[in-house]
């Protein structure tokens, strides 16, 4: 199953910059290893803003909440979620190639 999520980080102005790098190390690495399972299948910068959209492909709706509850950053994320369908005028079968 496809899911399209967006999200939104927004850290508290209290927290020190070590602590803020620290977070974004270790979300770089959770991210990556994502990717390199397959699951992320892509991530893309929100221009200007500290946001990302990022599709999973997952099993179903309990493994992708797991997955993004795992996100370091999870407690400072606001995270929306779409499901995707193929749509019928879909030129390809698989828009991620194979």
């Amino acid at each position: 199953m496809l899911f399209l999520a967006r999200m939104d980080v927004v850290f508290p102005e209290s927290m020190d910059a070590a602590t803020k790098a620290d977070f974004q190390v270790r979300e770089k690495e959770y991210s990556g290893n994502l990717q390199r399972q397959g699951v992320m299948k892509g991530i893309w910068r929100v221009v200007g803003e500290y946001a990302n959209y990022s599709i999973f492909d997952v099993d179903g709706h309990d493994e992708l909440h797991e997955i993004l509850s795992g996100f370091p950053m999870f407690a400072y994320m606001n995270v929306k979620v779409t499901p995707l369908a193929k749509h019928p005028n879909a030129t390809t079968d698989d828009f991620f190639g194979a």
